[in-house]
């Protein structure tokens, strides 16, 4: 049987969240001046946290402070570039290069499922060697230019199971057929790791610390 391992990315693979350090990079790369907006920011993670905004409209809003409304995916290639050098360098967990060595050894086929940004995350994905990468989605004009809003689902909670069924079936892998590792350190995650034939919680939250020793899932530490 064909097995599939999928790894949640940040504070899974690497030791923290990649997507506001995203931002920072890319804003210092193409406009430093847009720096200033991220004082903004405070506001909108308080409104996100008031409930006025949910985590959708929060990445949007923050993304359109910091790389603005559109921003040609040629131009905002080479931050991608040089932020994913600079993850792969200095950001990723050791015991997640062992496993994903582990898991590339076993014929796995692996696949990075991520509420990030698929525009910076692929970059990041190749560079570890992952075979395919779902990803929160961009709205993409037909001239390649990014737009500051997500494409269908932010891929979070239960929609990171949603997407992963929906890229199954668009891939031909009926769910009987596979069996299935799935990796993160959040509980917000706990949809796919119920589904999953194998639940890792690696480096867990508190709240999936508590749910995988209810649940008996494996704990590990990836952080040496």
């Amino acid at each position: 049987m064909n097995e599939l391992a999928i790894y949640d990315m940040d504070r899974t693979v690497t030791r923290t969240g990649t997507y506001t350090p995203f931002l920072i990079h890319a804003a210092k790369t193409l406009a430093p001046w847009r720096l200033v907006l991220a004082a903004a920011v405070p506001f909108t993670m308080a409104a996100y946290g008031l409930k006025l905004i949910d985590r959708r409209r929060l990445k949007e809003l923050n993304q359109r402070l910091l790389l603005g409304g559109a921003v040609p995916r040629a131009k905002l290639r080479p931050a991608v570039q040089s932020f994913a050098d600079f993850i792969c360098k200095t950001d990723i967990h050791p015991g997640a290069l062992r496993q994903i060595a582990k898991d590339k050894a076993a014929g796995r086929r692996l696949v990075l499922a991520t509420a990030s940004y698929r525009f910076y995350v692929e970059a990041i994905a190749e560079r570890l060697g992952f075979d395919d990468v779902i990803a929160t989605g961009s709205i993409t004009g037909l001239d390649d230019i990014i737009h500051a809003r997500i494409d269908g689902e932010n891929n979070y909670g239960p929609a990171k199971l949603r997407l992963i069924q929906a890229w199954m079936e668009g891939q031909g892998i009926p769910r009987e057929s596979v069996r299935i590792r799935f990796y993160s350190d959040h509980v917000s995650d706990w949809p796919a790791l119920e589904w999953a034939d194998t639940a890792i919680a690696v480096n867990p939250s508190s709240g999936l610390r508590k749910m995988a020793a209810q649940r008996g899932w494996e704990i590990v530490d990836w952080g040496f």
